[in-house]
C-alpha cells in the first residue's frame, strides 16, 4: 500500500507493509497507514509558514514483522531528500532504517503528538523521525540550521525513557539507538559531519548547475572533511548514515563532468567509508 497527501511542512508517503505477518484481516494496517499519513502530513511540526514548494520530501516504510492483537513488532526506514537548485533533481539527504520499532496501535485510535507528554511509543518515534529529517533538511540549507529541530527530538528521546520501549536508551549493540543519533547531531565532536552536509549541499551541488567544476571541487572538499572526523572517532554512525544516502550519487557526481583529483577523492573515499568500496571502485573518469 501507498498513500500520498500534501499537508503542512511535509510532503510524505507512507508504507505499512504486512507481508511478513499470516493475518486474515489486513484491515488494521491500512487503518494504521492512513492514520499515519495523516498524522505525518497534517501536524503543525514547526511555526514555520511553510509554501508549497518548500515542503519537505520524505518517505516513511514500516514492515510489520509480528502482530498480535494490538501489538506490533516492525522496522521502520525514513528517507528524505531535497531539491537542487536550478535543477529539478531531488538529492537524498537521509535514508536510515530502525529495527528495534514495538508499538501498539488499537485500531482508529487518534495519533497525536505532545511535545511535554509522550505515552505512545508509535507517536514518539514517527514524531522523532521527523524532527530529524527536519534538521537534517534545515542544516543541508544553513549551517547548523537545524539545531532546534535536533533539539526537539532530543526532548523525545528524554521523554521516552518513561515508555519502557526499545530502541531509546543510550547504549545499544551497535552504538545506533535513538539516543545515539541525535545525541551525536548535536555534539560538537562531531561538528564536521554538520559542515560537510551544508557546504556539499548549499556550496557544492547547488551550484553545480551554473558552475559544475567548482560544485564538484567544494563537493570533494566536504567529503575530506570526514578525515578530522574519523581521527577523533574512527567508528563515528554519523558518517555511515551520510553515505548510507550519498553513496551512489557521489558515484554518479565524479564519473562524468568536469575533472577533479579522482585519485585523492578515492583514497579519501576508501579512509571514512571503506564500507562503500565497491562504489568507489565503480568511479571512472
Amino acid at each position: 500500500m501507498l498513500l500520498t497527501v500534501r499537508g503542512q511542512e511535509l510532503n510524505c508517503t507512507v508504507t505499512v507493509n504486512s507481508d511478513q505477518v499470516s493475518q486474515t484481516n489486513q484491515q488494521v494496517f491500512a487503518t494504521l497507514e492512513r492514520s499515519l499519513l495523516e498524522f505525518v502530513n497534517k501536524t503543525r511540526w514547526t511555526r514555520r509558514v511553510v509554501q508549497e514548494n518548500e515542503r519537505l520530501d520524505c518517505r516513511i516504510f514500516i514492515t510489520v514483522t509480528n502482530f498480535e492483537s494490538s501489538r506490533f513488532q516492525a522496522n521502520i526506514q525514513v528517507q528524505s531528500s531535497r531539491p537542487v537548485y536550478n535543477t529539478s533533481y531531488q538529492t537524498p539527504v537521509f535514508n536510515y532504517k530502525d529495527d528495534q520499532f514495538n508499538f501498539e496501535y488499537i485500531e482508529f485510535q487518534p495519533l497525536v503528538f505532545n511535545e511535554n507528554i509522550l505515552d505512545s511509543n508509535l507517536v514518539g518515534v514517527i514524531a522523532y523521525y521527523v524532527y530529524i529529517m527536519l534538521g537534517l533538511d534545515a542544516d543541508t540549507f544553513e549551517l547548523e540550521g537545524g539545531t532546534e529541530y535536533y533539539k526537539i527530538a532530543q526532548g523525545i528521546v528524554t521523554q521516552a525513557q518513561g515508555i519502557n520501549a526499545p530502541g531509546w536508551g543510550q547504549t545499544a549493540s551497535n552504538n545506533r539507538s535513538r539516543f545515539q543519533l541525535v545525541d551525536n547531531l548535536l555534539s560538537n565532536t562531531f561538528r564536521e559531519y554538520r559542515i560537510a552536509l551544508y557546504n556539499y549541499h548549499r556550496k557544492g551541488l547547488d551550484i553545480m548547475a551554473d558552475n559544475n567544476s567548482t560544485g564538484k571541487q567544494i563537493i570533494a572538499g566536504s567529503l575530506r572533511l570526514f578525515e578530522t572526523l574519523i581521527q577523533r572517532r574512527p567508528n563515528a554512525f554519523l558518517i555511515q548514515t551520510f553515505f548510507d544516502a550519498k553513496s551512489e550519487e557521489i558515484q554518479n557526481i565524479f564519473s562524468d563532468g568536469p575533472k577533479v583529483d579522482i585519485v585523492q577523492l578515492k583514497e579519501t573515499l576508501n579512509k571514512v567509508a571503506p564500507f562503500y568500496a565497491s562504489t568507489w571502485n565503480q568511479i571512472t573518469y
